[in-house]
């Protein structure tokens, strides 16, 4: 699950609101395989607070929607709902 040791031991660590996941997930969407998470950080069109944007990372690797490319570390993302909703809709034999 998610590594919250982390952020227990900071007590200024803040958790993510739902429209902050959100807009990272759209920013990760949009510069998919071009950003490492440091380009990326810096590319929201809000401001994250260090802390709460690893937190939405790490939600989201565990959730597999990203991934991160280990040789270059840049953040790929992963989540198809077509594709899921194409594998529901086929028959089982």
């Amino acid at each position: 699950m998610l590594d919250l040791k982390i952020f227990k031991k900071n007590q200024f660590a803040r958790y993510p609101t739902l429209d902050t996941v959100l807009m990272i997930e759209e920013t990760i969407e949009k510069f998919s395989g071009e950003v490492n998470r440091t380009e990326l950080w810096k590319k929201l069109p809000r401001k994250v607070m260090w802390q709460t944007y690893l937190m939405v990372l790490d939600y989201l690797t565990h959730s597999n929607k990203i991934a991160t490319d280990p040789r270059d570390q840049k953040i790929i993302w992963l989540w198809n709902p077509k594709l899921l909703k194409m594998i529901e809709k086929r028959k089982r034999y």
